[in-house]
């Protein structure tokens, strides 16, 4: 079912449109990932430089960052998961996650975080990567495996989310 169908199976009432402006949000962040994916916006890239390089290390309660993804997850029990379909942000909630815990994450662990089939996590791996949000390490025990870890430009930036967060719990 493709974003125009599915919107005029929407019910007209207040929520309905709510989810319809979400929708159109969300068509519109898709667009924008695709350009990027062919060719990066120097402006993020050089948003994600200076976050790095202000040497900001803010702590981050990894329970704060469960909370979160926890948060996303519950949503599937009460709404339909292709209403808020975000394999971007579910990747980079899991990484760094695993940074905080020291683990590393292979490419079939990531797509299984962000609940898309493994072909939609490699186009977001490789949009991720070339958005410099992204780093591919290969396994030093087997050559066939690669770990995936944010860049140091994505941790200081998730970090800086988290910071601002506080205590809020979006989701």
């Amino acid at each position: 079912m493709n974003l125009s169908q599915f919107q005029t199976k929407l019910p007209a009432d207040p929520d309905a449109s709510q989810l319809r402006q979400l929708s159109d949000e969300v068509g519109r962040i898709a667009t924008k990932l695709a350009r990027l994916a062919v060719q990066p916006d120097a402006s993020a890239n050089s948003r994600l430089d200076q976050l790095a390089n202000d040497g900001d290390r803010t702590e981050v309660a990894i329970e704060t960052v469960r909370n979160v993804i926890h948060a996303r997850r519950l949503r599937s029990h009460f709404f339909a998961d292709e209403l808020f379909a975000d394999p971007a942000w579910d990747m980079l909630l899991d990484l760094f996650e695993a940074e905080l815990s020291q683990h590393r994450v292979s490419i079939s662990s990531l797509s299984s975080a962000a609940a898309v089939p493994p072909t939609t996590a490699l186009r977001w791996i490789a949009t991720m990567t070339n958005a410099n949000l992204f780093r591919r390490r290969p396994d030093p025990c087997d050559g066939r495996r690669v770990f995936i870890e944010l860049s140091p430009e994505a941790s200081a930036a998730m970090r800086r989310y988290f910071s601002r967060l506080g205590k809020a719990r979006p989701v």
